[in-house]
């Protein structure tokens, strides 16, 4: 079986200790079933192991979405040893938006395309 590469982005938006999602959506005001009034249903998920980590180990979480299409993104991972900045994974997980009343996929919101745009460019 082949090997899993991914590729990861040179500059994350965002920096935290687990729990990673959650955190990452409130600091923009918005939740995982309330982003302009739609959800969020993840699509795949990829996890490549970097490095050993242990119990007791500050496990540091850097977080960006890039790769915006029609109907959702991907969130990328970059999890660190926090005392030896070792990097321990990479992650990603695709995304899309549902109207969970309509229960549908649904068009990404253009207000949440364009922070995520924006925050990006000023990094």
């Amino acid at each position: 079986m082949a090997r899993v590469k991914l590729e990861m982005p040179d500059h994350f938006t965002f920096s935290t200790e687990l729990p990673v999602r959650m955190r990452f959506l409130k600091q923009y005001h918005y939740g995982e079933l309330n982003i302009e009034g739609l959800g969020l249903v993840m699509t795949d998920s990829v996890i490549v192991y970097k490095a050993e980590g242990f119990h007791g180990d500050q496990i540091q979480v850097d977080v960006t979405v890039s790769d915006f299409n029609k109907y959702g993104c991907d969130f990328f991972y970059l999890l660190s040893n926090r005392q030896t900045a070792v990097e321990i994974a990479h992650a990603k997980t695709g995304v899309v938006f549902f109207d969970y009343d309509a229960r549908k996929v649904t068009p990404m919101p253009e207000r949440f395309r364009n922070l995520f745009i924006k925050v990006a460019t000023e990094s």
